[in-house]
């Protein structure tokens, strides 16, 4: 695993100087301690920073091919890379390294962006072409691994992280309006755009060509839900199931350095140490973070399944976050992120860097097959769809304008009078799209050019030939919601452990199988992930299956009630906040006051609003020197290699 980062200016005349690229290459050594190399030729350069997992003693990137025309750095792993090198040397290649980085190089040499379809992993990578003067930038198909870019005009930059490309001298940190829209909506800022006006995210699943100053944008994969499996029995499925994920499991587990896993004592992780633990010949270590509130620990089910498939097992409790760490998250995420998991996140990394350097985890399972409550229909929705929408919409839209804001049941009556499609939108930004235009201020809605979510859910939509409710809630959280927060969260707190996190149940081939899978197996009555539990049956106890989810949830109303009373008041209501202009003040207080009074639950609502201040306080009093640098204490430091 690694951070990667480079430049390409337009003019081939004009040098790159090797000290910015160490510079854009310093700022995310946390993510590559073991090691650091620049390639720099002219107009071009390449560089990363290395944490060292397969080959550790020659995989010195930037790697070439044979007659060095063409040049590559890459983060990420390529599970199938050795059956890929004997195919590549069958054809007459010459390797120099025993890394899965020079497969892939070989590979683009012989397929071109074609090679995408041969990977099987997680990447981000950039190939220079001396011959073609052409930049070949790729992300993989779900956005495990992330990849930034940034075109001034002059230059094309890219980097792992936005921090990096922020050393540039020429990147512009202008705030983009519809960036903080997003961000209040979603929690994050959801792919392509960044929080900065002129910083691209690369998709999921896309690469991104550039040549004499021009670059195009490609989809090479997407996410495409048939029902292929509508009349294949449900015993079949689960074997398969099983079959396909214990493949994958034991492919994750390709490393030189000790590896082991997350235990949050939910399923998902529970399946994957279970299947780890078949394929392994010692005890897996598994990792666990707990809480002293009994409601939100899960350690106890952690334990259980730790002493069922014998694993050397370790565990901490979390207290609530300093100050000190919410601003040290805050500046690693580089743009607002909201996701309170993170700060479970960021301990359970730490307490496994200790002990291994891999770890595998298991996100994926909920997108896939089902998983969240929002999916299951509730009783007020079920028993009023009878009613003509028409009608239903006039009545319990004119019933909410009666009610005080504060009132119990004001969004369940707003929810009833939406249609399909506008009950997906609230769902999916917080029950708040209904009020859009009272939460920003006049001059944000301006520049912003809209307020509403919709516009952003429906883009993701666009490509989705589905009406189907469960289908498009899946879709949505699959494309934008785990690239955008789950493994942006995972990425961010593992690299600043310098620790990779591998997740098995996102592999492709499993990702492909699980949306053939019908609608009926993943979401029975009011039975979540139905097929996914069957499957778990196999190896897990009952009590472990039938609970309801938790996975790594705060305490985050109690701490913002009662822990940080005075930090939520400074970060929502104080001068320097209301003098952004960016929201309502009515609204803020409005807020503020039912949450205070119990009068309604404004938790997520309320940390979004915390973390925007944060951010926006970090990178106005950082200076343009340390902008966004590291902790110090997460850094080592090594020389670079300058070929």
């Amino acid at each position: 695993m690694c951070g990667i980062a480079g430049i390409v200016h337009d003019e081939s005349t004009q040098p790159v100087d090797p000290a910015l690229l160490e510079r854009m290459c310093i700022a995310i050594r946390h993510r590559g301690p073991d090691d650091m190399g620049l390639w720099v030729s002219g107009s071009v350069a390449l560089g990363m920073t290395r944490l060292s997992i397969i080959d550790l003693s020659s995989g010195h990137q930037p790697i070439h091919n044979e007659d060095e025309s063409l040049w590559i750095v890459f983060n990420g792993e390529i599970y199938n890379y050795r059956e890929l090198r004997r195919n590549l040397v069958a054809v007459g290649h010459r390797f120099y390294t025993q890394t899965d980085t020079e497969v892939i190089v070989h590979l683009y040499e012989d397929y071109g962006p074609d090679c995408l379809h041969h990977l099987r992993g997680m990447f981000a990578f950039a190939i220079w072409d001396t011959r073609n003067r052409q930049l070949f930038l790729a992300r993989d198909r779900l956005g495990i691994k992330p990849l930034h870019y940034c075109h001034d005009g002059k230059s094309l930059i890219f980097g792992s992280e936005l921090k990096s490309i922020l050393r540039y001298p020429h990147a512009s940190r202008q705030l983009r309006p519809s960036g903080i829209v997003n961000y209040f909506f979603f929690g994050f800022v959801p792919d392509p755009e960044t929080i900065f006006d002129k910083i691209q995210k690369l998709p999921p699943g896309h690469f991104l060509l550039y040549r004499k100053g021009e670059f195009t944008v490609r989809q090479y994969w997407r996410l495409e839900f048939n029902n292929g499996f509508s009349n294949t029995s449900e015993e079949y499925l689960v074997e398969e199931l099983l079959h396909i994920l214990s493949d994958s499991v034991m492919a994750h587990l390709m490393s030189d350095v000790p590896i082991g896993a997350f235990l949050s004592g939910g399923i998902d992780s529970s399946l994957v140490v279970a299947l780890m633990a078949r394929h392994m010949n010692r005890p897996v270590k598994t990792f666990s973070i707990g809480f002293a509130e009994d409601q939100y620990n899960e350690l106890p089910f952690a334990r259980m399944i730790a002493r069922q498939c014998g694993t050397e097992h370790y565990e901490e409790i979390v207290s609530p976050a300093s100050r000190n760490l919410l601003q040290d998250l805050v500046r690693h995420f580089d743009e607002p992120f909201a996701d309170s998991s993170a700060i479970p996140m960021y301990y359970v990394s730490r307490l496994a860097r200790k002990h291994v350097k891999v770890a595998l985890s298991g996100d994926g399972g909920d997108e896939l097959f089902g998983g969240y409550s929002r999916y299951v229909e509730g009783d007020a929705t079920r028993y009023t769809r009878w009613i003509p929408s028409r009608i239903r919409g006039g009545l319990f839209r004119a019933l909410t304008l009666r009610l005080p804001e504060w009132s119990p049941g004001t969004e369940t009556l707003r929810h009833i009078a939406c249609d399909n499609t506008e009950r997906l939108i609230r769902r999916f930004s917080r029950n708040l799209s209904s009020i859009h235009n009272q939460i920003f201020t006049y001059e944000l809605q301006r520049q912003a050019k809209t307020t509403d979510p919709s516009p952003t859910l429906l883009r993701h939509l666009q490509a989705l030939h589905s009406t189907d409710t469960l289908t498009r809630s899946l879709y949505i959280d699959t494309s934008m919601n785990l690239p955008g927060d789950i493994l942006t969260k995972v990425d961010r707190m593992s690299m600043l452990h310098s620790l990779e996190v591998r997740v098995p149940i996102l592999d492709h081939i499993l990702v492909e199988w699980a949306t053939r899978v019908p609608n009926h197996l993943k979401l029975s009555g009011n039975t979540t992930k139905y097929l996914f539990k069957k499957a778990c049956a196999r190896f897990l106890p009952p009590e472990a299956i039938g609970r309801p989810k938790k996975g790594f949830v705060l305490p985050i109303r109690r701490w913002i009630r009662e822990d940080w009373v005075d930090l939520v008041h400074e970060l929502i209501l104080s001068e320097r906040t209301l003098s952004r202009g960016y929201f309502n003040p009515q609204f803020l207080h409005r807020i503020y006051s039912e949450h205070q009074l119990h009068r309604r639950d404004h938790t997520t609502t309320l940390w979004v609003l915390m973390i925007l201040e944060m951010w926006l306080r970090e990178t106005e009093d950082t200076s343009n020197q340390d902008l966004f640098l590291s902790p110090s204490n997460h850094l080592a430091t090594h020389q670079p290699n300058l070929s």
